[in-house]
């Protein structure tokens, strides 16, 4: 039987999986090059497998590879967890709940949820964790957070739990210098030519925040590819093009320059809470029970009628919220 790799192994095994570049990957560890070379050798060695097809210009994972940056995402993370766990309990902490967001994650309802949540845990540590576009499900794909505040469509997995929370209408943000910006309501057909500032995200919400399926057969324009809301918003103003946004974008990152239009006909934004069915622990049932309460209480400006809870296991490949 091959030997258990040690966590420092595969934490520089992760580290050139994800950056499939030898020299990036012995900067970020801050660790010589021809020292990082020699620990995957032998971590590849003690395996008995090869992790990583690599060539004077080029590196990439192999098949193995790939299984094992996935669980070895997951053993890292369990081992985070436990150090965390154990110095907080030396401190009289008793436990921590990750929470992961994009953006401005629940709106107004966010700050409530958290003060009502601590009024009743006042020992649980809570730890925001904030995502870029890239990932929809802002940790919860690779256990790296206990519960998320999410914006649907999601692809359904049968891992995942997801309750709506409050809907909310999506808006055109563009710059102020546009003539658009002079309008007070525009269509979708109205904006069809225009360039757009996509998400870099994967397919299906990319397209979402693109508004493809109001697109008939007019295929977007695209200006620019962003990360993050504030790279969209640099984007827009640098002229690249505009983008739909949640209607609370507005009240959280608005600045001079920018313009928010109302847009007709264009279906809204769901804000939901998400949490994997396989976490079986208190402090995310109670969570999820403290935002659920809160939302019913209709805390968010301009939130519309909210949206049935979207059931835990729909068929599957289908995709929720959409």
């Amino acid at each position: 039987m091959p030997d258990t790799p040690e966590l420092r192994s595969l934490r520089y095994f992760v580290a050139v999986a994800e950056e499939l570049h030898f020299g990036r990957a012995a900067a970020r560890l801050h660790i010589a090059q021809p020292s990082l070379s020699v620990q995957i050798r032998k971590l590849e060695h003690s395996l008995g497998a090869r992790l990583l097809d690599r060539t004077s210009r080029h590196v990439e994972l192999t098949a193995v590879g790939k299984v094992l940056l996935e669980e070895a995402h997951r053993l890292l993370t369990g081992a985070d967890r436990l150090v965390a766990a154990t110095r907080e309990a030396s401190r009289g902490v008793r436990g921590t709940l990750v929470v992961g967001f994009q953006a401005n994650a629940a709106a107004e309802l966010t700050p409530k949820i958290l003060t009502a949540f601590q009024t009743r845990h006042p020992r649980v540590l809570v730890e925001m964790r904030s995502h870029d576009f890239a990932d929809p499900y802002v940790g919860l794909a690779n256990g790296s957070v206990d519960v998320a505040f999410v914006r649907p469509p999601l692809l359904v997995h049968d891992w995942l739990s997801i309750e709506t929370l409050f809907v909310e209408p999506r808006l055109l943000v563009t710059s102020a210098d546009l003539p658009l910006a002079g309008r007070p309501k525009v269509s979708v057909e109205e904006v069809l030519d225009e360039a757009f500032v996509a998400r870099r995200a994967p397919e299906y919400w990319r397209d979402f925040w693109l508004a493809t399926d109001s697109r008939g057969a007019h295929a977007v324009r695209l200006g620019a590819d962003v990360g993050s809301v504030d790279e969209c918003f640099e984007a827009i103003l640098s002229g690249r093009g505009v983008a739909f946004t949640q209607a609370s974008t507005q009240r959280f990152y608005d600045r001079p320059g920018l313009t928010f239009i109302p847009v007709d006909g264009l279906p809204p934004s769901s804000l939901a809470i998400a949490w994997r069915n396989d976490m079986d622990a208190a402090p995310v049932t109670d969570f999820v029970e403290t935002a659920r309460m809160l939302a019913a209480l209709d805390l968010v400006p301009g939130a519309l009628t909210p949206q049935p809870p979207v059931p835990a296991e729909p068929p599957a490949l289908s995709i929720v919220g959409q």
